[in-house]
């Protein structure tokens, strides 16, 4: 006997007319001061581009403060700063791009200084949940060497959270599986 599919076995992609977000790739508005594109391409674990995914991004502003979080720290004073970024496409090339500014340091845990990080969430054709992970920047050693998230990475493995510098932004390619897995968190 076969059984019709289900919700939860049924995995996109959905991600153009499931989750539309008016600003799109644009964690600020067009114009902003410090403006930087941050692109790279999603891989899946035989190193193909994987066509159809979504990224969000989730950051502070340059002086550590988020956009919306009720005064968590005050709230951002750049104007136009969203601090959220989306890119999904159903049928693309695997490469995604997003607009935005450099984070600043962020407060974490018991006094500790966070570096200059982005929150990214992952969703692609395939996995029924989706991947957490973070952006960090290589041009930021000093900070990153002091980040308590990222030095709880295995130090082999802590090149694969670091986006690259590039002409006007960086490059952050995010590996699902293989040899170049990019480390996602248990969230």
């Amino acid at each position: 006997m076969i059984f019709s599919t289900t919700p939860s076995q049924t995995v996109g992609p959905f991600f153009a007319i499931g989750m539309p977000w008016d600003a799109g790739p644009c964690a600020v508005t067009d114009g902003a001061p410090g403006a930087i594109t941050i692109s790279g391409t999603v891989y899946d674990g035989a190193g193909e581009p994987v066509p159809d995914s979504l990224i969000e991004t989730w950051q502070a502003d340059p002086e550590g403060r988020f956009a919306d979080l009720h005064g968590y720290g005050g709230a951002s004073e750049l104007a136009g700063f969203r601090g959220f970024a989306r890119f999904g496409q159903e049928d693309g090339d695997g490469v995604y791009e997003i607009v935005t500014v450099k984070p600043g340091p962020l407060p974490g845990v018991d006094g500790a200084t966070q570096a200059p990080h982005i929150d990214v969430s992952l969703f692609a054709r395939g996995m029924l949940h989706r991947v957490v992970t973070r952006i960090y920047f290589a041009d930021e050693p000093d900070a990153n060497a002091a980040d308590p998230v990222l030095a709880r990475v295995p130090a082999e493995r802590r090149a694969t959270l670091l986006a690259e510098p590039t002409d006007g932004g960086y490059r952050f390619d995010i590996h699902l599986q293989g040899p170049d897995e990019t480390v996602f968190f248990d969230v």
